[in-house]
């Protein structure tokens, strides 16, 4: 695989920038395919006093990123506290805001269903983060959340390197997903009766999980515990610049990050109904292979 295959490059010079439509419906019609745009030269510039929150240690040792909640305004995985908590959260926060307005403006017809979820600030450099093969982020996955059954909803993530010494983010993108789901859907055993409810009356899950959130789960973790895939399966190697902004449906696209540090993430939360071609969604694609309504 080659870098080109899996990439759709955006010209882009502004946040605000209102994109030509042609230059929108390649795009979206490339988010939708499983590629990932890529706004080349679009830097997340700090504002000096922000430009102090560049360094490892503001992170809680207990976190490998921190996290913005713009619905509760809450931040966590920080031991900062007072005033600097407060310019910290500011700064997330406008990333999500930009980010709202730049896919607003990509793509117009998402816009009434967009949903702004976290934000996330990654400083530490991925090499130090120990962790088991399951929550180890350098091996090829496709996002799921535990916690927080999606019943088919996407997963859009836009991601902005601000590494003010030049490190790019090292980025592996995998097989489509659909090859990757046959090779894993047959290894799957059913949950056990009532599990689903029981994570739920525990408060283990936010809501129910479908059948769908179930599979997508036993994805992700059969794809990242097998070594010979993880060692053997196709990708194409991605070097993403600090001023490199990007987007992809990680639901989607294997992905693995295998360097880097001091990445932004906006997460957002799109249903199927939104999409141009929603015959491409996992969802789809997983209820074709199983026979069977998953949510």
């Amino acid at each position: 695989m080659k870098a080109e295959d899996v990439v759709e490059v955006v010209p882009t010079q502004s946040w605000n920038q209102k994109f030509e439509r042609e230059i929108a419906e390649r795009a979206v019609a490339a988010l939708e395919e499983g590629r990932v745009v890529l706004f080349e030269g679009l830097r997340f510039v700090l504002d000096p006093e922000e430009e102090r929150f560049l360094s490892p240690k503001i992170v809680d040792n207990s976190r490998k990123n921190i996290s913005f909640d713009p619905a509760t305004r809450k931040l966590g995985g920080t031991h900062l506290t007072g005033a600097e908590r407060e310019r910290l959260a500011a700064m997330l926060d406008r990333f999500g805001a930009v980010t709202t307005r730049l896919m607003q403006n990509l793509a117009p017809s998402y816009a009434p269903y967009l949903e702004r979820a976290r934000t996330s600030f990654r400083p530490v450099e991925i090499d130090q983060r120990p962790t088991s093969a399951r929550h180890d982020d350098r091996r090829l996955h496709v996002d799921a959340f535990p916690t927080r059954p999606m019943h088919g909803r996407r997963i859009l993530r836009v991601f902005s390197n601000i590494a003010p010494d030049g490190t790019p983010r090292q980025w592996r993108v995998g097989e489509p997903f659909p090859e990757f789901a046959a090779k894993f859907l047959p290894r799957l055993r059913p949950p056990l009766p009532g599990s689903a409810w029981f994570l739920e009356m525990l408060g283990l899950t936010k809501g129910r999980r479908s059948a769908y959130d179930q599979i997508m789960l036993g994805l992700h973790d059969q794809g990242k515990l097998d070594e010979r895939y993880q060692a053997e399966a196709p990708r194409a190697a991605l070097e993403l610049l600090p001023g490199n902004t990007w987007a992809v449906f990680t639901d989607q696209v294997l992905h693995a990050v295998l360097a880097g540090r001091f990445a932004l993430e906006q997460t957002f939360h799109l249903p199927l109904e939104a999409m141009r071609r929603p015959e491409l969604a996992p969802l789809s694609v997983l209820e074709r292979m199983t026979g069977r309504r998953l949510v």
